[in-house]
């Protein structure tokens, strides 16, 4: 099973991103789940969303605290709360950010034995260009299919297009589709702790 772990805050489509994950996957003939996990429920606020997906029935209903991967889509969070707490051994991470992982400050964080997997994608930038909202969770999509192997880029887009009105499934297929492209250009071949 491959579980993915979403933290961002409320306003940023981090419940919508474990949904749309999930039916891409499930669009792929395979079993997935989605849920969120919310503190307080107001704009701005921490929240956290799950995503598991395997190739048989998955019966668990517990909150991801081992997670293959993490998507941070709000990059504020990194030095508020331990993001990376359960994170598995070669995992991945994949941040909303512009910026490098070092940039960041998160290269000091690195062990010399990591086997974790960092990208940054500007998912905000390419939602704001391509939808026109800095809505950044269908670009962070994009991104995770290039560089998990877990999901194809169609399968989001299919995905996108079935949650939202045309107008704006397209704005943010293309900022998907941007977002594959930056992760697929070498950003992501960065250590990360683990």
């Amino acid at each position: 099973m491959f579980q993915v772990r979403i933290h961002g805050r409320g306003g940023q489509g981090v419940v919508t991103a474990a949904e749309l994950l999930s039916v891409a996957a499930f669009l792929e003939g395979r079993h997935s789940q989605a849920f969120p996990s919310f503190g307080s429920e107001r704009m701005g606020a921490p929240v956290m969303a799950f995503c598991r997906i395997d190739d048989k029935e998955i019966r668990l209903r517990e909150p991801v605290m081992h997670p293959d991967a993490l998507i941070i889509q709000d990059p504020g969070l990194l030095h508020q709360v331990n993001l990376f707490e359960g994170l598995s051994e070669n995992g991945l991470v994949l941040i909303n950010s512009s910026r490098t992982l070092a940039e960041l400050g998160l290269d000091e964080l690195a062990g010399e034995d990591c086997k974790c997997l960092g990208c940054t994608v500007p998912a905000t930038d390419l939602a704001l260009k391509h939808v026109g909202r800095p809505v950044p969770n269908a670009a962070l999509l994009g991104g995770f299919a290039a560089v998990s192997d877990r999901i194809r880029l169609e399968s989001v887009e299919a995905a996108i297009r079935d949650r939202f009105p045309a107008k704006v499934a397209e704005g943010n297929v293309k900022a998907a589709r941007a977002a594959f492209d930056v992760a697929k250009s070498g950003r992501c071949q960065e250590a990360l702790p683990c």
